[in-house]
């Protein structure tokens, strides 16, 4: 199958000022959030991107077109209702602080599967839509492009923590162990037999490997030699 690079938004106005933003529309990147994503868009511009998807929100679609800049070529770039932000209901528009002090705060933090925010989502089914949306595309680049097929996929931070989880075999109350920041970088390389996860939560590194053919579906024993030179141009 493809390669997948999970790409977290710029950091926005909201998040600087401690607000859950959830769906309100509006929410853009900051200046640090711009700069963020610029710097991300730097790192991928040396990997031939067969297209990048994007949540609906602006400040997924702003961070996605710092990328798109950035490439040689024109990808596609489709937007994807499955990879929008975790429908949060009353919760969203409220600080993170007042959040802390609800009774649902301490399941969130412990038993996520069995949370649904009160007039929202449940996180079981924001992993569930945002998951399948990812496999979906992932499996129409590789049909298009070939296994070697590299895509970016532009979401939030709750979003692509579930994404990995599930990559990584963990349940999803174990998914508050992952930390994704802003504009920050993940790879997953789905396989014929399972996935698997190349990178999470980077925000610096070379990434010119990854136009090196995939890797291979065999995890190699003691570790094996690292990754392959990108072929010569």
């Amino acid at each position: 199958m493809a390669t997948v690079i999970l790409v977290r938004h710029g950091r926005t106005t909201a998040n600087a000022s401690g607000l859950l933003a959830g769906r309100t529309p509006g929410v853009e990147l900051d200046q640090v959030g711009r700069d963020q994503a610029a710097a991300t868009g730097d790192r991928l511009a040396v990997v031939p991107l067969a297209g990048v998807v994007s949540s609906p929100l602006e400040r997924c679609r702003q961070t996605a077109q710092f990328i798109l800049d950035r490439q040689a070529g024109t990808p596609h770039t489709p937007v994807e209702d499955g990879l929008t932000e975790c429908d949060y209901g009353a919760w969203q528009g409220r600080t993170l602080e007042d959040l802390a002090k609800e009774e649902l705060w301490k399941t969130v933090q412990s038993q996520p599967s069995a949370v649904t925010f009160p007039g929202g989502e449940s996180m079981a089914a924001m992993q569930a839509r945002s998951v399948a949306a990812i496999r979906h595309h992932d499996a129409a680049f590789e049909a298009e492009h070939g296994p070697g097929a590299v895509w970016v996929a532009v979401s939030h931070g709750d979003i692509i923590k579930s994404v990995l989880a599930d990559a990584l075999g963990m349940h999803l109350d174990m998914f508050q162990r992952i930390n994704v920041g802003p504009a920050s970088v993940s790879i997953v390389h789905y396989g014929a037999g399972r996935p698997t996860v190349l990178a999470t939560n980077t925000d610096a590194g070379d990434l010119s490997w990854l136009a090196a053919p995939p890797p291979s579906e065999d995890a190699p024993v003691g570790g094996g030699a690292g990754h392959a030179a990108p072929p010569a141009q």
